[in-house]
């Protein structure tokens, strides 16, 4: 039972999942992952469907509990993974994230890419220290994923300047769902995000939480198809990753 979060003076993030020990969620860092409630996106295979569809009925974790826990675990942990959901949709992120650094924790974030500008205030700010953008599909095909009802590629097409111009460290990374996106769009994907640090390819698996079930992925053959395809781009980084 957490408590009533909208007590907490300051605090309006929307947290309904918090995992306090991972290995996985921030590279080369032992980190507790945050994620948000409520996304812009009704991608089908997303693996947060309740955080995405059902956050309102869910209960959230209040400020005392989320720095309580960091607080005395600061000695261990070396950063906290934010991810959703999509946390720029949240307006006090950045002071939340202040917080955050204020423990001498470093920070990483999840996003889609939809708010630019509080992803160019969070890298200005030195609030963020490694950020994980999605790359949905190419650049004509995005909605076909990320299903909003209203969609416009320039608020994403800048979110990826931004990164690429910036002195972060970054990745792009893109779940592969054979039904939603094929090897030849691989070569658009490339063209849009040519020069990148780092693109991680993320064969999809199937979980109860996902919006839509039934997707599948290519085999290990097509992969290394695909990333000899990438290999033509300059990415300094193009590699597999395993979803959890």
């Amino acid at each position: 039972m957490h408590g009533d979060a909208d007590t907490q003076r300051g605090f309006d993030m929307k947290i309904y999942g918090f995992q306090k020990t991972t290995l996985l969620d921030y590279p080369e860092h032992v980190a507790a992952t945050i994620f948000t409630g409520g996304c812009n996106f009704r991608c089908p295979y997303c693996h947060n469907g309740d955080l995405v569809l059902n956050s309102a009925e869910m209960e959230e974790y209040t400020h005392d509990e989320i720095f309580d826990h960091l607080r005395k675990r600061k000695g261990t942990l070396g950063g906290v993974a934010i991810t959703g959901g999509e946390p720029t949709l949240m307006q006090d992120l950045p002071e939340f994230i202040r917080e955050v650094k204020d423990l001498g924790l470093n920070v990483k974030l999840d996003t889609n890419g939809t708010n630019p500008s509080m992803l160019k205030r969070l890298i200005d700010e030195k609030l963020v220290d490694y950020v994980a953008m999605d790359i949905k599909q190419s650049r004509l095909k995005y909605n076909e994923v990320a299903c909003m009802k209203s969609f416009d590629i320039k608020p994403i097409e800048q979110s990826v300047e931004i990164l690429k111009t910036s002195n972060i460290d970054y990745e792009f990374r893109t779940t592969v769902a054979k039904e939603l996106i094929s090897i030849d769009d691989f070569k658009d994907i490339g063209e849009w995000i040519r020069g990148a640090k780092a693109y991680y390819l993320q064969p999809y698996k199937e979980s109860e939480q996902v919006i839509t079930k039934g997707f599948s992925t290519y085999s290990a053959l097509e992969f290394d198809d695909i990333k000899r395809l990438l290999g033509n781009y300059d990415i300094g980084n193009v590699s597999l990753r395993a979803m959890d």
